[in-house]
């Protein structure tokens, strides 16, 4: 009895600040959900799923409702699958490279060039979809949607003309394929958050990294770094997951609702990928940042270490992984 107290009195404040509970709304949402969200408000994944939940409500007529709840405010990232499958909240969107410790085939699109553009990309986040929804199945979940990050590229002081500028640098990394990375060429890899980026540098922790000119837009990369190369290295994507059990729940209209919107969101979230890909490079090369080209012995030697880490992810995938990247390459 003292938790659930202490849960409904936590609850309250953020359930009168709802828009379902507003006047002459209340009496339209029959079923209430609740979505946790790692990404701020001005992040165009938010923005989407944003426009997602409104388009649930409308298409429901009210009878259902989805409450936001962004920039972790109420689950951080590594808690938001979790608190799905728990039903501590109904919806959550998560980085999927992010549970790659759980399970390695998460990690797909974080293999360094294994797509060249987002048009890639989006083929293989569909052939990707089956295998991630059979994993979410045995869990209790369901796969709604999924949408990119813009392609991540080089952020150095002087231009990629050789692997050479890479090797003996500290290597900003995030993840254990951008470490593996690092090793490969010879870099020395720093763990180092995004929210410590510009101290990094600043202090001689970090001297080059790779990662999406939105990053770079959103720490001010202008203050610390001097050449941005687009390199398509890879394009993470973000996954919107849901309880199953609170999915079927539903009459069959409402769930026919849900997965429309969510198909919707999918196509919306590609869309708005694109355009933050070419603004926020736009907005590095307005603060200063030279946009590098990579020569083309430099790229063959940058697909040479993909292909390296993609037979290195295959061998950990086991047999989805060889029919995954098969049914890409066909």
């Amino acid at each position: 009895m003292p938790i659930l107290h202490r849960r409904a009195l936590l609850a309250a404040p953020v359930l009168l600040a709802a828009p379902a509970l507003l006047p002459g709304a209340g009496a339209r949402a029959q079923t209430k959900w609740q979505m946790a969200t790692a990404y701020p408000d001005g992040n165009f994944h938010t923005r989407n799923i944003r426009e997602f939940c409104a388009d649930i409500e409308q298409a429901t007529g009210g009878k259902l409702a989805v409450q936001l709840h962004s920039n972790a405010s109420l689950l951080p990232m590594p808690q938001i699958k979790r608190g799905v499958q728990t039903g501590q909240v109904q919806v959550g969107e998560i980085l999927l490279t992010a549970y790659s410790n759980e399970d390695p085939f998460f990690d797909a699109d974080a293999v360094p060039f294994l797509v060249p553009d987002l048009a890639g990309a989006r083929k293989l986040a569909e052939l990707q979809k089956p295998y991630i929804e059979a994993r979410f199945g045995r869990q209790g979940l369901s796969l709604l949607y999924t949408a990119t990050w813009p392609a991540a590229g080089f952020y150095t002081q002087v231009p990629l003309a050789s692997l050479e500028v890479l090797k003996g640098s500290r290597f900003r990394t995030f993840s254990p394929l951008t470490n593996r990375f690092a090793a490969l060429v010879g870099a020395n890899p720093v763990l180092v958050q995004q929210a410590e980026l510009a101290q990094a540098f600043a202090t001689g922790i970090a001297t080059a990294m790779v990662t999406s000119a939105q990053t770079g837009v959103d720490t001010s990369a202008w203050d610390y770094a001097k050449i941005f190369t687009p390199a398509a290295f890879s394009m993470t994507k973000n996954a919107v997951l849901i309880s199953r059990r609170a999915l079927e729940a539903l009459p069959a209209d409402q769930q026919a609702a849900v997965r429309a919107a969510a198909r919707r969101a999918d196509d919306r979230g590609w869309t708005y990928a694109a355009e933050a890909q070419a603004s926020s490079q736009a907005r590095l090369a307005e603060k200063g940042l030279t946009i590098g080209t990579i020569p083309d012995s430099v790229r063959a030697e940058l697909l040479a270490v993909g292909a390296t880490m993609t037979d290195e992810w295959v061998a950990r995938t086991g047999e989805d992984g060889r029919k995954l990247v098969e049914a890409l390459k066909a």
